[in-house]
């Protein structure tokens, strides 16, 4: 940075326009106040990370008035609740670390703003706060106060599109353009032709050739000048900047030849390389978007939820499927995918997925509930507002707040690699320059040119996310979910694996119920229904399943505790449903008690249980059998150990079976294993054991078309693919040693084409067009072996 250059944006100041505060200099008030700002609230650390990283703040007094209107701000706001609300925001300024550290760092700037968020690749900044502090209004203003003023237009929020960046497609179309035509013009100088008419014009077709090398030149290959300056100032370098000056060299190079009368130049080279590298930056960045959609909008989640039809009957449905209209029925604990207007006449919502706050809030009948609350108590019916927003609910999956610390080996590989790449690649291109000169200077141009361009660490860098993102994409269609590509290293990490009893190894799909104890009148079968018809429990959703149907009634108070039953309240009647102790059942012998069942008690008479017979998933034998060879097995359970005899038969010897296990001691098992050095991985039903799938290196909740929902997890299993879990541990395996052999060929392409360039044998062009075919091969190779190793019979 210049003398004279502004200390906060970097823009040149005109002599004796500089406006000098605290030993600095600033272009206009504006600058001069936001660096004010930040030194009130001690965020001058925003300068550290870049060097004029700043955006001159434009006066926009009146801009945001609109968002006084409250019926414009519930379309922008992600949601309102109580005095918390939530929006995001499009930051087109967003572009280094100082953007993203100042934007998440507003809370100290503004009291009212609790947390923001920065997605960095989609330039957008999720804002939670308090609106009785602060207004949307004010958010606005005060952003573009410091530089980053959002992009708000209303036909984006209500159509739910944004407007797409073109300006990639631009630069390559003009590209493209230029290139074409200098080739055209330039066929003359290729063959020598000794003709009257080209002789005497070839000074005008030069001319005509310069001009139109220029756009080419000044604006296509704009984006690798641009970045290659702010990696200089940053004192980082980055792969444009050998791009760059490449680019550079050959404009330089070919208008002296012109000028002088030399030769016609490299112009056909030049405006070839920009448009080959453009080229290989638009696949990069079409592959990327199709991962993106893939992720995105491919049913992403297995979750399922009740929709009541017409006839009041009741089906369950994927929750994209989900209308405008549709009315909805959310048992206890079920995620609200959608929003919605509350039907019934109250209900307790937890927002802590969306919030971080685990305070219920209670809603009454034709207030707006909003996707992501959790229904805690009695069953609840909603009207749909909107459709389902998968990618909303994936936002909700990916929040910080549930978010692990792990290691990412792959990505401190690749930074070693780009860190190191580019000074070396300098140092080999001046070298062979240095070289060639005192030899013939056209080759040495050649050289210095082509050294630059064909070592190109994309395709390292490509490597590692695309092999995740494809595995991801592969997972994806074979019903495993993943939170994102780091959960692919943690699963190939993995060496123990607990699986919880209920639900996870067992399916409530079937089994053999049988009932004990005095007969159950029809009217208090019609209680036990409505009672059951609220809980998720697997063996709640059975013995719901289980009874005939009946009519509704209506259920005033309603309880689900944890490892020990459900307690509800109607008709001045109350109702336990649970275990043994929880229900207060006369004494039984020990060989009853040891049964799987659920006791009944009504009011003051205890009528019996209901015995389940474990139907174990299909496969899981085998499945054990497989795992067993390579990790170690544990299974968890919150029931007494009835089941040990039968699951000793079934499972492998040497698996660990610990019973009777509340979701707290489920939590301590798995951080003891940890604390042992055990890469642990949990399988559970994501209802009781949140705290151990949290807990665990990998979580995998198991989905059994119910919509249960929990953040804790890395992954959710679609429960029909639970006997190929093996298959997908491979996978993960597989992924590992798919990037290591593409950093093997990435390599070995670099050392094969920096071998040609420095002996002079590849042209400028010849390498340009090399360049995106390294990163074509590398995601072929990639998806090849991806999708040979997905396909293939992994044992």
């Amino acid at each position: 940075m210049t003398e004279q250059s502004c200390f906060h944006c970097g823009i040149d100041i005109p002599k004796n326009e500089e406006i000098n505060f605290d030993e600095k200099k600033f272009c206009c008030a504006g600058c001069k106040t936001v660096y004010e700002i930040f030194s009130l609230h001690d965020l001058t650390c925003y300068y550290d990370f870049e060097k004029s990283p700043g955006a001159t703040p434009q006066d926009i007094q009146g801009k945001y008035d609109f968002l006084d209107n409250e019926a414009i701000t519930s379309k922008i706001i992600d949601f309102q609740e109580g005095n918390t609300s939530i929006v995001s925001l499009n930051i087109p300024h967003i572009h280094c670390s100082s953007c993203i550290w100042i934007l998440e760092n507003l809370n100290r700037i503004q009291p009212g703003i609790s947390i923001s968020q920065v997605n960095f690749p989609q330039k957008r900044v999720r804002i939670t706060f308090n609106s009785e502090l602060v207004s949307l209004k004010s958010i606005a203003y005060l952003l573009s106060s410091i530089g980053y003023e959002p992009y708000i237009s209303l036909e984006n929020y209500e159509t739910g599109k944004n407007n797409v960046d073109r300006s990639l497609t631009y630069k390559l179309g003009v590209a493209f353009f230029c290139f074409g035509n200098i080739m055209l013009l330039s066929f003359p100088e290729y063959f020598e032709i000794k003709e009257f008419w080209l002789d005497n014009y070839k000074p005008f077709f030069r001319i005509l050739i310069f001009l139109l090398a220029l756009p080419s030149f000044l604006y296509s290959a704009s984006g690798y000048y641009v970045s290659a300056y702010k990696s200089i100032k940053s004192k980082m370098l980055n792969i444009d900047i050998p791009i760059a000056l490449g680019i550079i060299v050959m404009f330089i190079r070919s208008t002296f030849d012109i000028v002088m009368n030399y030769g016609g130049g490299f112009f056909d080279s030049l405006t070839g390389l920009v448009f080959f590298m453009l080229l290989g930056k638009m696949f990069q960045t079409k592959t990327y978007s199709f991962l993106s959609f893939e992720r995105d909008f491919k049913s992403y989640f297995p979750i399922a939820v009740t929709r009541i039809n017409s006839d009041t009957s009741e089906e369950s449905v994927p929750i994209y499927d989900v209308l405008k209209g549709n009315r909805l029925l959310i048992r206890n604990q079920e995620l609200i995918p959608v929003d919605g207007i509350l039907i019934s006449e109250k209900a307790d919502i937890d927002y802590s997925f969306v919030t971080g706050e685990a305070v219920p809030i209670t809603k009454k009948s034709g207030d707006k509930v909003f996707a992501g609350g959790k229904q805690i108590g009695k069953v609840i019916e909603m009207e749909v507002l909107h459709s389902v927003s998968q990618s909303y609910l994936t936002q909700l999956w990916s929040n910080e707040i549930f978010q692990k610390k792990v290691d990412q080996k792959h990505k401190t590989i690749t930074d070693k690699i780009s860190r190191y790449f580019t000074p070396i690649l300098l140092l080999i291109a001046f070298a062979g320059f240095g070289y060639w000169i005192f030899i013939d200077a056209n080759t040495a141009f050649n050289v210095f040119t082509a050294v630059l361009i064909v070592a190109c660490p994309c395709a390292l860098a490509l490597t590692a996310p695309f092999t995740f993102g494809n595995i991801l994409r592969i997972m994806g269609k074979q019903k495993m979910y993943l939170k994102n590509a780091l959960v692919i290293e943690q699963l190939a990490k993995v060496d123990t694996i607990v699986f919880d009893k209920t639900g996870t190894i067992t399916t409530n799909k079937k089994s053999n119920i049988l009932y004990e104890g005095t007969t159950i009148s029809d009217e208090n079968m019609i209680l036990l229904k409505n009672v059951l018809r609220a809980s998720n429990h697997p063996l709640s959703r059975m013995l719901y399943d289980f009874l005939p149907e009946t009519k509704r009634i209506k259920i005033e108070e309603f309880e689900e505790i944890t490892g020990k039953g459900l307690w509800a309240k109607t008709e001045n009647k109350t109702i336990k449903i649970g275990s043994v102790a929880f229900v207060e059942s006369p004494d039984l012998d020990s060989s009853e008690i040891e049964k799987t069942a659920l006791h009944i008690r009504i009011g003051e008479i205890y009528f019996g249980r209901f015995n389940f017979q474990n139907q174990y998933r299909d496969g899981l034998a085998t499945l054990f059998l497989t795992l067993s060879k390579k990790y170690k097995l544990k299974v968890l359970s919150g029931d007494n150990d009835g089941e040990r005899a039968n699951l000793e038969k079934i499972l492998p010897e040497g698996t660990e079976l610990i019973f009777n296990q509340k979701p707290e001691q489920k939590l301590e098992f798995i951080k003891n294993l940890q604390d042992e050095g055990q890469n642990v991985m949990m399988v559970g039903d994501g209802l009781n054991d949140a705290g151990a799938l949290a807990q665990s290196n990998v979580g995998v909740s198991i989905s059994e078309n119910v919509n249960v929902f929990s953040p804790a997890c890395d992954a959710i299993l679609d429960a029909t693919e639970f006997s190929r879990l093996n298959y997908f541990l491979k996978l993960s395996h597989k992924s590992i040693l798919i990037i290591k052999m593409s950093f093997v060929l990435s390599l070995l392409y670099n050392v094969v084409g920096l071998a040609f360039a420095i002996t002079g044998n590849l042209l400028p062009l010849v390498a340009a067009i090399i360049m995106p075919l390294s990163t074509i091969t590398i995601v072929s190779f990639v998806t090849f072996m991806s999708n040979y190793f997905s396909s293939s019979n992994l044992k």
